[in-house]
């Protein structure tokens, strides 16, 4: 007697939803337990991730922003390694193994204004033991406490060559007030090297007691030194920097055993702000909105409603995850892809997700989920199906081959949809991936019919669902769910994402060309941040060029990529068609100028009178600053798009994937409660391995689930 495999129904493509397929079908046999269909509006994978190529301009990679891996996620290398293991690609074959896919990137640049001046702070970060995804000892945050008191031994250390040097003329040891201890090495080398020792035991109280007087008295001594340098004019940029970090490091110190941060976990701190509780635990004024900081936050945008002059996160989630990216990486502190996203993560996860049988619906766009009579359940599924495909065609293939790797382009493959209403999408120009997209009026104007609706049943077409989409998109596609889940709602509320913008140019200059005066050997190219609003971050993705197919002769010969949050406060209804152009718009303005004001500061051969369009690769072989009009920006507004905040206060507002309030519902992505709590890859694979878990019981492990 056969037995009906459960069907599971897996709502849209990010990483959350790829991860829950992938951990759900990786076992011998798993079709025996589960029917296991993908549900996709528009034509490919990614969400916030995506990436399409443009077959028009020289297949060129397109991102919804910059995306780069950092070496603490354990659990996202785990799911690449895996994939690209069991997907095989031979050998000599581009990408073929994860390795080749993601390199270590190193060089990690600083903008700082000083004296009305920019200037960039860079620093090649060293490689560690390891690699990302290996499994590792589970750690304590006393672990974490003790790495960064071996941090501030050797900067106490280091200050003790660069602060007591001679400067000028003159040693700051001999101007120094007599007891100021960070004018004499010995003292401090002794004292700092005491620290990690005694942290070995720091759940003791006499433990915690002692390491905290001393780091308030180095604390006290470093304010002392720093008033010192200044007074007497010593105050140069790697005096500056390093008392910027020695700053920072002790108040973190501070704090962590002040508020029992290793006892109580880092949510203990989440009703501040970073910032401010850097304050409270002694950090100078100048450190707390230091470039170091202030790039965090940009980092993870940060920023309330997306505007730059409110900047908010939660203390403890933020100092988990400074703390894990700069002392929990193994290899190389980030990695950079050697390919679009869509080409390194989503194509590979799509080609062996269907070897292994996993269904692709594309072109259906969630409208809404209903709850049953007695609300415990989702009973229904509603889909618009927004083309139909060719006569013939069963499913539809959306990658293409690109110098021999499979990608997503960035518009549909029009030869396999119906030919009138692929004729129809052309010439209309709409965006099947937008909320606010007009596609269903031209459709129906034109066909004189609606767009066909499809409505999944529970019992006939799915026992379970997956819900990989952006918190952003739970008001838009669940209200009637969070009206029967106090639990859904609260989350929904609190839990808020935020707005970016990107733009990409193609430049006819390299880095040197350019005149960017920091470059490092051995390839290593700037990912840089903390630079102008609107667009604080900037990255040289040159590695890329290899990947498009530019015609002999107009090769660029370099790439940028600038991206940042993106300030909305009210998102205006579905039927205001022209709000994604408008916002877009306001991107391509900003770049322009920045690219005209700003960037000078980094690409120092930009003159006074203005950037030189004729730099920028155009086909079109433009004039002045039309030559812009072919490069590529967008904002992401949509609500699958937006970027997934931790706001003061809200992560006890977050949900593991089993708590949404519906016995069928399970949550995948990266604003779940994962042990982390913070918009990023590697949150969102976890929480998709806490889906496939809540569903299947596998895996049994996640990396870092513990908070640390």
């Amino acid at each position: 007697m056969s037995t009906q495999p459960r069907r599971i129904a897996i709502l849209g493509g990010g990483v959350g939803a790829m991860t829950a397929a992938f951990w759900l079908t990786n076992r011998e046999g798993w079709q025996n337990d589960y029917q296991i269909d993908v549900y996709q509006m528009g034509w490919r994978l990614g969400g916030k991730g995506a990436s399409g190529r443009n077959a028009e301009r020289a297949e060129r990679i397109e991102e919804h922003g910059l995306h780069i891996w950092f070496g603490f996620y354990d659990n996202a290398f785990q799911l690449m390694q895996q994939a690209y293991g069991e997907l095989g690609r031979p050998p000599g074959s581009p990408l073929a193994t994860w390795d080749e896919a993601f390199k270590k990137h190193r060089l990690v640049c600083l903008t700082e204004a000083i004296d009305d001046a920019w200037r960039v702070w860079s620093i090649l970060t060293p490689l560690l033991p390891g690699e990302p995804g290996a499994p590792r000892d589970v750690a304590s945050i006393g672990a974490a406490h003790a790495g960064l008191l071996e941090r501030v031994s050797g900067w106490v250390d280091e200050w003790a060559l660069v602060a007591g040097r001679p400067m000028g003329g003159v040693n700051a040891s001999t101007v120094m007030a007599g007891d100021v201890a960070l004018s004499d090495p010995s003292v401090i080398a002794a004292t700092a090297s005491d620290l990690a020792a005694l942290d070995a035991d720091a759940s003791a109280p006499i433990y915690a007691d002692t390491i905290l007087a001393l780091l308030k008295w180095l604390q006290e001594k470093l304010h002392e030194a720093g008033a010192w340098l200044q007074a007497f004019g010593l105050w140069f940029d790697d005096v500056r920097r390093l008392y910027l970090c020695l700053d920072l490091a002790l108040a973190v110190g501070i704090g962590m055993l002040a508020d029992d941060v290793l006892g109580k976990g880092f949510e203990a701190i989440n009703h501040v702000d970073f910032c401010d509780w850097l304050a409270s635990h002694g950090a100078q004024p100048a450190s707390v909105r230091s470039a170091p900081v202030m790039g965090f936050y940009d980092l993870v945008f940060a920023y309330r409603d997306g505007d730059a002059e409110r900047p908010e996160i939660e203390a403890g989630t933020m100092l988990r995850g400074m703390l894990k990216v700069g002392l929990g990486y193994r290899g190389a502190i980030m990695y950079k892809m050697q390919a679009g996203m869509g080409d390194v993560v989503f194509a590979p996860l799509h080609e062996l997700l269907e070897r292994r049988g996993v269904r692709f619906h594309y072109f259906h766009k969630l409208l809404a989920l209903q709850p049953d009579a007695d609300g415990k359940l989702v009973q229904q599924v509603a889909l618009q199906e927004q083309v139909s495909l060719r006569d013939g065609i069963a499913s539809y293939q959306p990658l293409k081959d690109v110098k021999g790797l499979p990608c997503w382009p960035s518009a549909p493959l029009y030869e396999q949809l119906e030919p009138a209403q692929a004729d129809l999408l052309k010439r209309s120009d709409a965006n099947l991936e937008c909320h606010w997209s007009d596609w269903p009026q031209c459709y129906e104007q034109a066909f004189q019919r609606p767009l066909p609706l499809k409505v999944l049943q529970r019992g006939v077409d799915f026992d379970d669902i997956v819900f990989g989409l952006s918190v952003g998109s739970l008001p838009v596609v669940a209200p009637a769910l969070l009206e029967r889940s106090p639990a859904l709602r609260d989350c929904s509320d609190h839990v808020k994402a935020v707005a970016t913008q990107a733009y990409q140019v193609w430049t006819r200059r390299d880095l040197t060309g350019l005149g960017w005066q920091c470059a490092v050997a051995d390839g290593e190219e700037p990912v840089l941040s903390g630079f102008t609003e609107p667009f604080d971050t900037w990255a040289s993705m040159n590695q890329l060029l290899c990947r498009e197919t530019w015609p002999p002769g107009d090769e660029p010969l370099g790439v940028s990529y600038f991206c940042n949050a993106f300030a909305v406060r009210d998102y205006p209804d579905s039927d205001h068609h022209d709000f994604p152009e408008r916002c877009a718009e306001q991107v391509k303005a900003s770049a322009i100028h920045q690219l005209d004001h700003d960037i000078r500061a980094l690409w120092t051969h930009v003159g006074a009178g203005g950037f030189d369009w004729n730099w920028l690769v155009d086909p079109e072989n433009g004039e002045g600053v039309a030559r812009f009009n072919r490069q590529y920006w967008r904002a992401n507004v949509d609500p699958s798009e937006r970027y997934v905040q931790s706001l003061v206060n809200t992560s006890n507002y977050r949900l593991r994937a089993d708590q949404s309030g519906f016995a069928n519902l399970f949550l995948a992505g990266d604003w779940l409660k994962t042990g982390l709590d913070a918009g990023c890859v590697e949150a969102a694979v976890m929480g998709g391995m806490q889906a496939s878990r809540a569903i299947s019981g596998f895996p049994a492990t996640i990396q870092g689930e513990s908070g640390w």
